[in-house]
Order: C-alpha cells, then sequence, then structure tokens
C-alpha cells in the first residue's frame, strides 16, 4: 500500500504559502529576551567595569579630565569588547538550536516530502512513525496499530493508542510516538497548540554549569574576594602615609584592577561558543556547550553496527526455502516457493515502509507479482516489534475477508513458533550460520492461518508455518576501517553495541579490522552477569551482539563505573535510554529518529563516524588552547600584580610606578591575546596519538598552575630588574615607568609565543597556522612604538622617549624572563624521547 493507495494529496505550494499567511508559522513565540539590554546588565556587575568608573569618576573629581576621558573611552572599549563576544556566543546557539530542530515529513502534492518544523502548516498531512516527535496538533486521518506517550502534557508514563475512530483522534506538540504510524490532517501550529497554550517550551539549549565552569568561576570569584581585600589593605597603607583619602584610594584601586582575571570567564565562554560553532560547519551538531568540554576526554565509543560501521543500505541479496533447500540470489530466477516467502515478506513489513530492509522487500515485490494486491489490502492489526529475540506480525484484510497474517524477525524468534521438525530446525541454523558469517543480516519469515477476530494478546501466541529466510547485505563504509584506526591511534577503545545476530557482527567487523572481532557476547549472556562479572567482561570484551535497550544500558553504565568516558552512537528509538545515559550520545542526523536525536547530546549531520574523530580532535584543541590562554592569563597577571605592590608597599622611590590608565592599557594590549591568538591555535602534532586526559583534570591541575605561577614570577623578576637598574643609572620616574613597561610588554610578546606549546620549542611553534598571531603582535609594537616615540602619547601616559640602550637593556631582559622557559622545554622533549612515548613523524623538535 503505498501514499497514492489512501488518497491523500497533501497542500500544494500556492496552498502552503496561503495558510502560513492565515495561521502563522509552526514556532513557539516567547518573550525573548534582548541580549543587548541583559549584555549591558552584566557589564554593570563586572568588578572590572566597577573599578573603572570608580577611577575615571575619581579623576574628573580631582580635575586629571586627561585621564578621566581615557579611563571612560577603555570603559566603552570594554563594553564593546565584551557585547561583540556575547553577540558572537549568542549567534552561535541561535544557529545550533535551528539545526538541532526536530525534522518531520508531511505529504504535499502526494509526495512525502521531509521539513523543518517551523515549516509545517495548518492543513499539512503529517506523517508520525515509532521514534518520532510530534511537531504540531492535528487529526489522525490513518494510522497502523498507533500509539503515542503524552507525558510531556499529562504526567503519564504509559504511551496511549489511537486511530481515526478513538475518542481522541488527536496528536499534540511535543508528544513521542510510542509504535505503529499515523498521518494527521494539521488543526494547530506554534502558540495555538496545546502544548503553546500552556507554556510547554519543548526546544532550549540547557544552561547547566559544567565542572569546568564551577571551576573557573569560583577561582574568578576567589580573585575578586582577595582583591578586594588587597584593595583595603593598600587604601590603608597609603592614607596611613599620605593621610589623602582620593589619592590612596586610586592607588588601590590600581592593585585591585591588575588582581581582576576577567579575561577567565570571556574566554571559556568564546572557546566553548566558537568551538561549538566550528564543530557545526564540520557536520557535528552540539547541543549542550558542556559537550564539548567532554569531547577531549572520551575513553571509549560504543558503536551500532548498522548505520555507523555499515553504509544502512540493507538490499535483499539472498533467500533461502526448505522446500528448494537451497540459498538462492535475488538476482537469479525465482521458484514459487520463493517468490511467496519474499511476497510474505512484504506483507510482514509496514505498510509505508520507512526502514530500508523494509523498502527494498516492497521494490522487489512490485518487480515479481503481475498483479499488485497491496492497494485490495488494509491492515487490521498489527504486532510491533517485540519480544527477545525480537519478531513482529501484520495482519491484513479485504473486501471479501480474506486475510495475509504474516511475520518477519529474528530466526530464533520465527523459529520459536513455527511448526518445524528437528532436522528442519538444523538445516535452519546451519543455514543462518553460514549466511551470517559472510556478513549477511538474515531474518525468519513465516505466515499463519488463524481464525477468528479474537487476536492472541501476543504474537508468539500465533503458530506459523515457516516460510524461510531472507538474506540483506549491508556493505561496511569506505572510510569505517580508518576511522577505527583513529580511535586506537588517540587511546580511544571502541565497542560495537548491536542488536544483530553474532556471526554477521563478527564477520563485519572482520572486514575492517575491528580489535577483538573473534569474541562476541550475547545480550542474554551479559544479563545474567553480576556487577563485577559485568565490569570485567565489558572491559575485556569488544563486540555485544543481540543487544537489546536494558543489556546496551547495562553495558554503558558499566563502563561509566570504571571511570571511563563514554561516547555512543545510536539512532533508534531502543537506543534513547543509553544515549542519554552516555556521557556524550551521539545521534545520527540522517538515519536517526527524534527520540535518538533528543536523548543525545550530539548530531552526526551525515551519518559519518570519521566527523566523531574531528570532534575528538576539536575537543582536545579546545581544551588545550582554553588551558593555554588560561595559564597565560595567570601568568601575565602576576607582574602586573607585583609591579604595582611591591615598590608601593615597600617603599621604593617611584612608589607608583604605574597608575590606573596604565594597568588598563596593558590590559586592553594584553587581553586579546587570550581570547583571539589561543582559541585561533590549530590541534598540536600528536595530539591524537596520546590518551585522552582525565576528565577530572582542569586547568587547576598543581603542575599547570605551577609553571604559570614560576613563569609569572620570573617576568616579575625581570620586570623589576630593570626597575632596579634604571633607578640605579639615575633615570626619572618617567623614563623608569618607560622602560618598566617596555620590558613587561617585551615579556608579553615572547610569552605569547613560548605558551603556544608546552612542549615543542618556539621554532616550531612559528610553523603553526594561526594568521591571527602576526596581526595581533603587529598590533601591540604597533600601539607601543606610538606610545614611546609619537609625542602626545608619550605625554599622556607619563612616558619618555628611550635611547636604545635603554630599548636594549628593556628589550633583552623581558625576553629572557619567558624565554628560559624553552629550557623547560628541551627537557621535557628529552624525557619523552627518553620514555619513547609515540610521535607522529618520530621525532621532537
Amino acid at each position: 500500500m503505498s501514499i497514492k493507495n489512501i488518497a491523500i494529496q497533501g497542500l500544494n505550494q500556492d496552498e502552503v504559502l496561503a495558510s502560513r499567511k492565515k495561521y502563522g508559522s509552526n514556532i513557539l513565540k516567547s518573550k525573548k529576551k534582548n541580549h543587548f539590554l541583559e549584555a549591558i546588565k552584566g557589564l554593570v556587575k563586572e568588578p572590572m567595569v566597577i573599578l573603572l568608573l570608580v577611577a575615571a569618576t575619581l579623576y574628573f573629581f580631582t580635575g586629571n579630565t586627561g585621564d578621566g576621558i581615557f579611563l571612560s573611552a577603555a570603559i566603552l572599549l570594554v563594553a564593546a569588547i565584551s557585547l561583540y563576544q556575547d553577540a558572537k556566543t549568542n549567534n552561535a546557539l541561535e544557529k545550533l538550536k535551528e539545526l538541532s530542530q526536530p525534522h518531520c515529513k508531511v505529504i504535499r502534492n502526494g509526495t512525502v516530502v521531509e521539513i523543518k518544523s517551523e515549516e509545517v502548516v495548518v492543513g499539512d498531512f503529517l506523517m508520525v512513525e515509532e521514534g518520532s516527535t510530534i511537531v504540531a496538533d492535528g487529526t489522525i486521518v490513518h494510522s497502523n496499530d498507533f500509539s503515542v506517550s503524552e507525558s510531556i502534557l499529562t504526567g503519564e508514563s504509559f504511551s496511549v493508542e489511537k486511530d481515526t475512530f478513538s475518542e481522541d483522534n488527536k496528536i499534540y506538540m511535543g508528544t513521542q510516538v510510542a509504535g505503529g504510524l499515523a498521518i494527521a490532517e494539521i488543526s494547530e501550529v506554534g502558540n495555538g497548540t496545546k502544548a503553546g497554550k500552556i507554556g510547554k517550551s519543548i526546544e532550549g539549549i540547557s544552561s547547566e554549569k559544567s565542572t569546568l565552569e564551577l571551576q573557573i568561576n569560583n577561582f574568578v570569584k576567589k580573585m575578586v574576594i582577595a582583591g578586594a581585600i588587597v584593595f583595603l589593605l593598600v587604601w590603608g597603607i597609603n592614607y596611613y602615609n599620605s593621610e589623602n583619602v582620593l589619592d590612596s584610594l586610586l592607588k588601590a584601586l590600581t592593585l585591585a584592577m591588575s588582581i581582576l582575571p576577567e579575561e577567565i570567564p570571556v574566554a571559556f565562554t568564546t572557546f566553548m561558543a566558537i568551538g561549538a560553532w566550528r564543530l557545526m560547519n564540520m557536520g557535528v551538531i552540539v547541543k549542550q556547550m558542556k559537550t564539548v568540554e567532554s569531547l577531549g576526554s572520551a575513553t571509549v565509543i560504543c558503536v551500532d553496527k548498522t548505520g555507523t560501521i555499515t553504509e544502512n543500505k540493507m538490499r535483499l541479496d539472498k533467500i533461502f526455502t526448505l522446500e528448494e533447500n537451497k540459498i538462492t540470489s535475488v538476482k537469479e530466477t525465482l521458484s514459487k516457493s520463493e517468490i511467496e516467502l519474499i511476497t510474505t515478506a512484504m506483507w510482514a513489513s509496514e505498510p509505508i515502509p520507512f526502514d530500508t530492509m523494509e523498502q527494498s522487500l516492497h521494490t522487489y515485490y512490485g518487480t515479481l507479482v503481475k498483479n499488485d494486491e497491496r492497494p485490495n489490502f488494509k491492515m487490521v492489526h498489527e504486532y510491533p516489534l517485540s519480544g527477545k529475540p525480537p519478531m513482529m506480525t501484520h495482519i491484513f484484510a479485504n473486501a471479501k475477508e480474506e486475510r495475509i497474517i504474516a511475520a518477519k524477525g529474528a530466526p530464533e524468534a520465527l523459529i520459536a513458533v513455527s511448526n518445524l521438525s528437528e532436522e528442519q530446525r538444523e538445516i535452519l541454523k546451519q543455514k543462518i550460520r553460514q549466511l551470517a558469517a559472510e556478513g549477511y543480516r538474515v531474518l525468519g519469515v513465516g505466515i499463519s492461518y488463524f481464525e477468528g477476530a479474537d487476536w492472541p494478546k501476543k504474537q508468539q501466541d500465533f503458530r506459523f508455518d515457516f516460510n524461510g529466510l531472507i538474506a540483506f547485505y549491508d556493505p561496511p563504509k569506505a572510510n569505517i576501517e580508518k576511522v577505527f584506526q583513529d580511535f586506537y591511534h588517540a587511546g580511544i577503545e571502541v565497542k560495537i553495541i548491536t542488536g544483530d545476530i553474532a556471526e554477521t557482527t563478527a564477520a563485519i567487523a572482520k572486514k575492517v579490522n575491528f580489535r577483538g572481532s573473534e569474541d562476541v557476547v550475547s545480550g542474554d549472556d551479559l544479563v545474567a552477569l553480576d556487577a563485577i562479572e559485568l565490569q570485567k567482561i565489558t572491559s575485556e570484551k569488544n563486540i555485544f551482539a543481540r543487544m537489546f535497550p536494558e543489556a546496551k544500558l547495562k553495558i554503558i553504565n558499566s563502563l561509566k563505573a570504571q571511570g571511563h568516558i563514554v561516547a555512543m552512537t545510536g539512532d533508534g528509538v531502543n537506543d534513547g535510554p543509553a544515549l542519554k545515559a552516555a556521557h556524550i550520545g551521539i545521534a545520527m542526523g540522517k538515519k536517526g529518529t527524534e527520540i535518538a536525536k533528543q536523548s543525545a547530546s550530539l548530531i552526526l549531520v551525515d551519518d559519518d563516524l570519521s566527523k566523531m574523530v574531528d570532534a575528538v580532535a576539536m575537543g582536545r584543541k579546545i581544551y588545550s588552547n582554553l588551558k593555554k590562554a588560561i595559564q597565560y592569563i595567570i601568568s601575565i597577571h602576576i607582574p602586573i600584580i607585583l609591579t604595582v605592590f611591591i615598590p608601593l608597599v615597600f617603599g621604593w622611590v617611584y612608589p607608583n610606578i604605574f597608575t590606573p590608565i596604565h594597568v588598563i592599557l596593558l590590559e586592553l594590549i594584553m587581553g586579546p591575546t587570550c581570547s583571539i591568538v589561543y582559541e585561533n591555535e590549530p590541534l598540536e602534532k600528536d595530539s591524537m596519538l596520546q590518551k585522552p586526559r582525565p576528565y577530572s583534570r582542569t586547568f587547576f591541575n598543581w603542575n599547570e598552575l605551577f609553571t604559570s605561577i614560576i613563569q609569572g614570577l620570573a617576568i616579575t623578576i625581570g620586570v623589576l630588574a630593570v626597575y632596579q637598574i634604571a633607578v640605579n643609572s639615575g633615570h626619572n620616574e618617567t623614563i623608569t615607568r618607560t622602560m618598566v613597561f617596555t620590558a613587561l610588554i617585551t615579556a608579553n610578546i615572547v610569552l605569547t609565543f613560548v605558551n603556544r606549546s608546552f612542549i615543542y620549542s618556539v621554532f616550531t611553534t612559528f610553523k603553526y597556522k594561526n594568521k591571527l598571531v602576526p596581526i595581533i603582535v603587529g598590533i601591540t609594537v604597533g600601539i607601543t612604538l606610538s606610545l614611546l616615540f609619537v609625542p602626545p602619547f608619550t605625554e599622556f601616559f607619563r612616558f619618555e622617549r628611550l635611547g636604545i640602550n635603554q630599548i636594549g637593556v628593556s628589550v633583552g631582559i623581558g625576553m629572557l624572563s619567558t624565554l628560559w622557559y624553552e629550557i623547560v622545554k628541551w627537557w621535557k622533549r628529552q624525557q619523552i624521547k627518553k620514555n619513547c612515548l609515540p610521535t607522529k613523524n618520530g621525532t621532537l623538535s
């Protein structure tokens, strides 16, 4: 039975446009937040902005109009940068929301077409099937054993059976199809739906904070508290010495500004949002930003066979009947019993097929028979796929009340409910093993001659005549062997979890050189194991066949209990629980059901598992670059803090070497480095040849934090050494300030290059492709030269033009205070060589 046989043409393009104009689009419109106003509110609460406002006010109040104007301009610049970053983040999230919205099927011009849910209009005929999410309200006009879960509206967990003649023959937006198929005429869209009226929103990206985000926020809060304490302390010391409230307040504000690491949360949000945007452009939709963080930590990936390892084309290739007692290719001339086998298998399929196997059966039936009986028969009852192992049964009847009761499913399921002798069972088992060993997906087919209308409660209560076996071939994807090798090289274990039989799975696994293809564990064996045995088997074995939803979930939970960060692919309804339980649930964008997509945290648009390798690489790159940015921020903040603090507290000859305008100038010059340069850094070579990082490890790892502190202290020593050299050479305050500032800027530029890798030398990282490095460094150098040699800038910032020797001392010491870390990196490379850790090209430089 095709779409044409149910006499539904659907709307044409003109009718669609007219309906959309009259009733609107299928969008739940809510009171949207004004992101610009929200960003402004956030800015006003920012500690750095508050300090700048106070400092600018004090400058105006004390008559330092120029300094006040500069700080006011700085506030506007900080605001502009912040608003730009916020807009970039929101745009990325909006694009992700748009791409992750449900798709649906409608009948238009007599053809089934797939469209975005927002394109559905009143009057459309919506086709919904098992695993899909209903995207609008409508009235059922056709159904096949249709049931729907309406828990999102009613709170009831059980599914409800509905058809054209039900008292409630409506379907509602946001509910999910539990079984069967239905076609409904849409009556309400958008806010007119039941979900829209009661304010239910079924879309949205979770704002739940990740572990790393929480730790970053806690770190920044601690720094704010420390800044407040130091601010009060320095204000008190200065007031005690000078008894000038405003002057001492300005000096204290200078130090408070230098302490605040306001770039860290900005860097985190920017890196994650842009990372999600980059993944989206690669064909990987990340539904939650926190998934980006966990990608680089994945230690095991569980994959389905059909559609992930194979192409999911499932073409009918071979058949077997007991009558002929031979395996026959469907391309050969078929006997009467073999044609009857394909015919029965077609009747056991959905009348409107959406599965590739069933589509293949319908196609072959159409080529084999002279008289197509599908328009003459109507489905009167259906038993959906169920049981362990599973099977499904369809019952059709025509106007003469002639019946067809056809079933197909796992061969073991059909054999168990068929009238077969022991000899026939052994023959079938031998043929099943033979076909499965060649990589075929094998199904059993049976027909029943049940009399009466009192249908059995379970399909297994029918007695069937076993028609034979049908074998589908689903070839492995061309790139899948390389994908597995890439995962292995990255230290990620791969496990196959499939509903198919062991022999078929093992045969396909061998063809793609999958590790552990010789050992297969079945679902029945798995559920009988206790927790300790389960952990042992899931740790040692890599292929799990004949898996049902509960078994899949047990595997995922067992791997998680062992400390693994688990990624799992899936596309079916029964994959939903496991996808949700996995740290990274991966749904297929083309073949995946909407339930699978909603349960997953990540969607592969083209169903290409190689994109998951790219996603893992992106996750590792984002984390690595974020870590570099944060370490850079910590390292460069330490010398700013101490250069302000030490001369002030210890009463050096020039205690106020930096004022608020100098600190904010340094922040503006150095700030873009972390969020722009480091975000754009490429993946370091050999990163995909290393083991995944532990998920619990963040930038607060003591070794990394210690490195940043030592780097910061080394720069501080260098900068303060320049200070003392200038003083001991008899230079005045402006020359001393200029030399200190030049040394600090030099150290900042060199640190940018040094920290591009904590293993490889600057000579290696110079070759990294990052077009922003020369731009940002060029801007920094240009600003510095303007400050040193353009008189208006020099005078305003209380600098003085330096001589060649003074520049040499400042630049030389600034470089040495950071380049020393190259010796540490050289030592690390020697240790790596000594321990024989793998590298891509066998060398380290």
